[in-house]
């Protein structure tokens, strides 16, 4: 009878422990001041309400054009990396070595279980790591004129089609509903009042009775919190939030990293 007993307990602990690892890397366990990076992607352009103001940064920051290497990052720590607070730091040699291990991952890659994880010690999480390793982070998760290179950007040459919208939303909320993150490029070219990549990670209201969705995102711009991508389907057109890069409103949305050259 003891034996059987301790056979359930043992089958309970076995489930309760495996849906915690699938909770721990499914979108719905992200947590945006934990698993974020500390740090802006500083424009280029100094702007006011979305218009550009001056052709340089007035603040004179040079980390800048890295929006996707940013969103790319967050994505591929959550999936890959594993926190170990309590154990010693490494120096800075072996800390940019697994960095760079876990940044040069394929993001549309399944999440790994925790034993095959690369293990940064002494952090408790992304934003405690990029807050005190800020250079560091900088140097090694990638090279911002890559992405212009990217097979995937030139949909938003010709992919102008509100049906197109359509399918991206579909595949949006696909990939919420699976536990994914959804890497989001905006653009509304040719007018190119937005050019950016954000993480969209979870809904941040229920679907209102027009069938309009709403969205928290990770945008590299703003570490101090989320920013809002809204889904209009009488337009069936994107909006996102109003700030000082952009006038908010209308822009397209393209999926990227959910596979290769996309």
């Amino acid at each position: 009878m003891r034996s059987a007993v301790w056979r359930f307990w043992g089958y309970f602990a076995a489930i309760l422990f495996a849906f915690c690892e699938a909770k721990a890397s499914s979108s719905a366990g992200f947590d945006f001041h934990r698993d974020t990076l500390s740090f802006a992607n500083w424009t280029v352009f100094s702007y006011e309400d979305g218009h550009i103001v001056s052709h340089k940064n007035q603040y004179g920051h040079h980390y800048s054009r890295r929006c996707f290497v940013m969103t790319r990052t967050v994505d591929q720590f959550y999936k890959f990396a594993r926190f170990e607070p309590k154990a010693p730091r490494v120096d800075d040699r072996e800390l940019t070595k697994r960095v760079r291990n876990i940044t040069r991952r394929q993001p549309w890659r399944d999440p790994l279980p925790a034993e095959k994880r690369v293990v940064i010690p002494g952090y408790c999480n992304l934003r405690e790591l990029s807050a005190t390793k800020t250079d560091l982070m900088e140097r090694n998760i990638g090279l911002g004129w890559v992405v212009y290179l990217r097979p995937g950007n030139v949909r938003m040459f010709y992919e102008h089609s509100k049906r197109y919208q359509e399918k991206t939303h579909a595949e949006l909320e696909r990939a919420l509903a699976g536990g994914e993150f959804f890497i989001a490029y905006l653009s509304d070219f040719p007018i190119l009042h937005i050019n950016h990549s954000v993480l969209v990670y979870k809904h941040s209201l229920s679907r209102s009775p027009d069938g309009s969705d709403h969205y928290l995102v990770y945008d590299p711009n703003h570490p101090d919190g989320p920013r809002h991508l809204e889904w209009l389907p009488a337009k069936q057109e994107f909006s996102f939030e109003k700030d000082r890069e952009f006038a908010g409103g209308f822009t397209r949305v393209f999926q990227v990293y959910g596979k290769a050259l996309q």
